[in-house]
């Protein structure tokens, strides 16, 4: 039996409570708000703010309310399911793409995952990660979305926003991985950067949007493995990818947005030109603005 929580305020739970109050029932168990008993599916919602969906249409019912509140629906018992999980770096550092992977781990992989200490890319370093990723890419099925720096700049300077940037990487990943898996997952998981009806409002006019089974967790790591795992392959190629950015442009990129990037990105200006940076930084950063009268002091 399906069983989905969702995290409401008390001006939702009233609503609920409203919607439901032809399937209301008396008998409430200890901390109940509410029951509401549908030829489907059990309602319940508690002091603490949680309301508890039991039953086959729980799905369904979720859908109603998913969004609708700053809490974000979560199947309970993730972490034993066979799942895609997805994540994106480079959001934050000035200079290289945009990564985003999306990686499936079937239920029979969870320990395997476990044992070669799958966790979090940021709570790796960058030597653990070249080290870990190759064995993982091996291992798992995978597809990445890379958005090159020239069209990140080209989307940005459209007025498209980071966020549906991301939104729009992710499905792409998503559908890629879908494409070429054996068989369906039981859920997908995105590392929440955004809600779940935000994320699908952004892909509005898109085609071939992964709808069934999607879900927006925040620490989406510590819920299924998989988001782990993508998290460090994405750090992975992101990696790769500066490299070779690097050794185009002919000096070391560092990470990051700080000082050491400023200095490195007027150096690039006095070598080769503002021009350069469309190449391999992202424009709209502070960062851009700051080498700039670095470079004409």
């Amino acid at each position: 039996m399906a069983n989905y929580v969702v995290e409401a305020k008390e001006q939702m739970i009233q609503e609920m409570k409203r919607y439901y109050a032809s399937n209301l029932v008396e008998k409430l168990p200890p901390g109940a708000l509410f029951v509401a008993k549908l030829s489907g599916c059990m309602i319940t919602a508690y002091r603490s703010g949680k309301v508890l969906f039991q039953g086959k249409d729980a799905e369904k019912e979720v859908g109603r309310w998913d969004g609708r509140d700053s809490g974000q629906a979560k199947e309970e018992n993730f972490t034993t399911v066979s799942a895609i999980g997805s994540d994106e770096v480079g959001t934050g550092d000035y200079f290289g793409p945009v990564v985003v992977v999306a990686a499936y781990v079937a239920k029979e992989q969870i320990n395997t995952m476990k044992r070669l200490e799958v966790k979090d890319s940021k709570q790796l370093t960058d030597e653990m990660i070249t080290r870990l990723a190759p064995a993982l890419m091996d291992h798992l099925h995978y597809a990445p979305a890379i958005l090159s720096n020239p069209e990140y700049n080209r989307w940005q300077q459209r007025g498209m926003p980071q966020t549906k940037i991301k939104a729009l990487l992710h499905n792409k990943a998503i559908g890629k991985l879908m494409n070429a898996l054996p068989q369906l997952p039981d859920a997908i998981i995105i590392d929440q950067f955004i809600e779940r009806n935000l994320y699908f409002r952004y892909l509005e006019g898109e085609r071939d949007v992964i709808r069934e089974h999607v879900y927006c967790i925040p620490k989406a790591e510590t819920v299924h493995i998989a988001v782990a795992a993508a998290s460090i392959i994405a750090r992975y190629l992101f990696l790769q990818e500066l490299d070779h950015l690097s050794e185009t442009v002919g000096i070391e990129l560092p990470k990051g947005a700080g000082e050491q990037v400023d200095k490195a990105a007027a150096r690039l200006i006095q070598a080769h030109g503002e021009a350069i940076l469309h190449s391999c930084a992202k424009l709209h950063f502070a960062n851009t603005e700051k080498a700039r009268r670095i470079a004409n002091r």
